[in-house]
């Protein structure tokens, strides 16, 4: 009769996602995307080192999709000038080095790509309009996507 409990959080966690998509200027949209590959890149690194090799894989495709498909897609190269034109070089070595990492169970890698990704977020946001105020920490965003799926699975 009533929808599972897993609908339910999902269904409540899409439209807070959905809900700050559209009100997110192109400036924290892009946040929102270091955010998220930040995020899928510390929890393939939890499930690495549990061997949990499915979940691992899920969240360095995640990653991988983020910078992409979001990050590299947002470029550009026409009006960006060299600054982009080296982003999306970047942009495509993370990918790489993400794929490899996922091939070799390398969580070196791991901390390579993450370490790149903190920088570059740390930079987009000293250039944004609150000029760096209050960055969230990946370790406190991992431990609410956590939360969150812990709750769906529920």
């Amino acid at each position: 009769m009533f929808g599972s409990t897993q609908r339910g959080a999902n269904a409540y966690a899409n439209i807070g996602v959905e809900t700050g998509v559209i009100a997110a200027s192109p400036h924290k949209l892009i946040t929102m995307l270091l955010d998220g590959a930040l995020v899928a890149i510390a929890m393939s690194q939890k499930y690495m080192k549990a061997g949990d090799i499915k979940n691992k894989g899920e969240s360095i495709t995640k990653a991988i999709l983020i910078v992409d498909n979001g990050l590299r897609a947002s470029l550009n190269k026409a009006v960006g000038g060299e600054i982009a034109l080296n982003l999306d070089s970047l942009y495509e070595y993370m990918s790489r080095q993400l794929f490899t990492a996922n091939l070799k169970n390398s969580p070196e890698i791991l901390d390579e790509v993450h370490g790149l990704l903190e920088e570059l977020r740390g930079a987009w946001e000293a250039i944004g309009p609150n000029g760096g105020a209050s960055q969230p920490s990946t370790a406190g965003m991992a431990a609410n996507q956590e939360n969150q799926i812990s709750y769906a699975k529920a």
